[in-house]
């Protein structure tokens, strides 16, 4: 790891090419230790690419990655699960290698669904599953966590509690975060650096100067103009998993 700043990994104006067509160019971004970086765009901005890219999953690629850690959690965008099999939460921990119990447990606790441990994978909500698989990824104890849209197919108050969750993962395990969202006003709490993307960095810099950045709103429209109003103010509770208000 880079003693300096403990940046996890640096990514150099990469760039990626397939078919003959540009799917991300010139993007420069870097992840440190105990710090959350995320990346939104519209579909087809090239957040997923840059964040295999990231990983070393694309090796042609243009420009550099410098990567100072091996020790690396992966929660997938989409995930292959045939919904008949009868496995468990606790089988699924284990389908790719060997996690002692004890560690297992602590992820789950962690996450909020240690409860959840002997009951099948296909009777769980959207918002289970995808703590399931956050607990999978931090199982490995992981110094990079990188997080493709992990909010997919939950509702909007289990969006909130699952970044919730994201930033206490961060603050818990002192690790570094690649975040993908769809979404710029349910993350501006729970991250320090972000970078929009469109096919390149349109803009980048805390949640609140991309907010007020001219290209953001362009990319957005309306509903970032919105945020603004939305999120100025400081929070004084937090959202449990089913929504309700906690205060801190």
């Amino acid at each position: 790891m880079n003693s300096e700043n403990k940046t996890l990994v640096q990514l150099n104006n990469v760039g990626f090419r397939q078919n003959g067509k540009w799917l991300v160019e010139g993007v420069s971004l870097k992840v440190e230790k105990g710090k959350i970086v995320t990346l939104i765009g519209p579909n087809g901005s090239g957040k997923s690419t840059t964040a295999k890219i990231a990983l070393g999953i694309y090796k042609n690629i243009e420009g550099n990655v410098e990567k100072y850690t091996n020790k690396i959690g992966y929660v997938p965008q989409k995930i292959s699960i045939d919904w008949t099999l009868p496995l468990r939460v606790y089988d699924f921990m284990l389908l790719t290698e060997n996690i002692d119990e004890e560690v297992i447990d602590e992820a789950l606790n962690l996450t909020g669904v240690i409860h959840l441990k002997n009951k099948n994978l296909g009777n769980l909500s959207g918002g289970e599953f995808q703590r399931v698989l956050i607990a999978r990824a931090i199982s490995k104890k992981p110094e990079l966590l990188v997080l493709d849209e992990p909010v997919q197919g939950v509702d909007y108050t289990g969006e909130i509690a699952l970044y919730e969750l994201i930033k206490k993962i961060s603050d818990t395990l002192n690790c570094g975060i690649l975040l993908i969202s769809h979404d710029l006003h349910t993350v501006m709490t729970a991250t320090d650096h972000v970078v929009c993307l469109n096919g390149h960095v349109c803009c980048s810099g805390t949640p609140m100067d991309v907010a007020k950045n001219t290209e953001y709103k362009t990319l957005f429209g309306e509903k970032a103009s919105q945020i603004l109003s939305v999120y100025e103010h400081k929070h004084d509770h937090v959202h449990s998993e089913e929504g309700q208000i906690k205060k801190n």
